[in-house]
C-alpha cells in the first residue's frame, strides 16, 4: 500500500479521503490515507476518521519518508494563490497520487495528469486530457476531446460538453452545464447551476442561466 498525505481537511479533503478508504475496502486501490496536512488544525486533530499529521510545510519531511500526496486545497474565487502555495512545496509529479474510484467510468483514451482525483459515478468520454491535480467530483460528466489545464475542480453533478479548452485553476460549480466548443480562461469560475453558452476570459466569475459575467476573481 502507498501511504497518502492529503493537503486539506474539512470539505474536499475529507470527501476524497473517504472515497479512497471506500475503494481500499473494496480492494480496488493500493492507496491508504495516512492523514491530512492542514495549516489550520493542530497535529493529531481528527477530521472525519483521519488525523492531521502535520502542516503543509511538512510535505518535504513526508516526501523523504516515502509518502505520496493529493492536493485538495483549492478555492472557488480565484485559485492562483493556493496553486502557487502547493507548487512551492516542490512535490515532484511522480509522487502525486492519481486516484480513480472503481465506480467511475473513464474511457481508455482519457489522459489523466499526475495527482488527478476521479470520484464515484463520474463519466469521462474519450480523447479528453486532464492536467495535473484536477478533481472530478461525484456524479460529474466530462465530454470528449477536451483539453483541461492543471488544478481544475469540476464540482458534483456538473455536465461539461465536448471540444472545450479549459484553462488552469478553473472551478465549475455544482450542477453547472457547459456547452461544447467553448474556451474557459485561467483561474475563472462558473457558478453553481449555471448554463454556459459563451467563452469565459481569464480571472472572470460567471453565474446564472444563461451564465453572464459577474465580476473579476479576487
Amino acid at each position: 500500500m502507498r501511504k497518502v498525505a492529503i493537503l486539506g481537511g474539512l470539505g474536499n479533503g475529507a470527501v476524497v479521503a473517504a472515497a479512497i478508504e471506500h475503494a481500499r475496502r473494496m480492494g480496488a486501490t493500493d492507496l491508504e490515507v495516512a492523514g491530512f496536512l492542514n495549516d489550520r488544525e493542530e497535529q493529531g486533530t481528527i477530521i472525519d476518521m483521519f488525523p492531521v499529521i502535520g502542516k503543509t510545510s511538512d510535505a518535504k519531511r513526508l516526501l523523504e519518508s516515502g509518502y505520496w500526496f493529493i492536493n485538495t486545497i483549492l478555492r472557488i474565487d480565484g485559485n492562483r494563490e493556493r496553486i502557487e502555495m502547493f507548487e512551492s512545496l516542490g512535490i515532484p509529479d511522480d509522487r502525486l497520487a492519481t486516484f480513480v474510484h472503481p465506480m467511475a467510468y473513464v474511457a481508455p483514451s482519457v489522459q489523466l495528469g499526475a495527482g488527478c482525483v476521479i470520484m464515484p459515478n463520474v463519466s469521462m468520454s474519450p480523447c479528453t486530457k486532464l492536467g495535473r491535480g484536477c478533481m472530478m467530483m461525484a456524479g460529474s460528466m466530462m465530454g470528449h476531446d477536451n483539453v483541461v489545464g492543471d488544478f481544475c475542480h469540476i464540482a458534483a453533478q456538473a455536465a461539461v460538453g465536448s471540444y472545450l479548452k479549459i484553462g488552469r485553476g478553473v472551478h465549475i460549480g455544482l450542477n453547472a452545464t457547459v456547452r461544447e466548443n467553448l474556451t474557459i480562461g485561467d483561474y475563472s469560475t462558473l457558478g453553481a447551476g449555471a448554463m454556459l453558452t459563451k467563452n469565459i476570459g481569464a480571472n472572470e466569475i460567471w453565474a446564472g442561466n444563461p451564465a453572464k459575467f459577474l465580476r473579476k476573481a479576487e
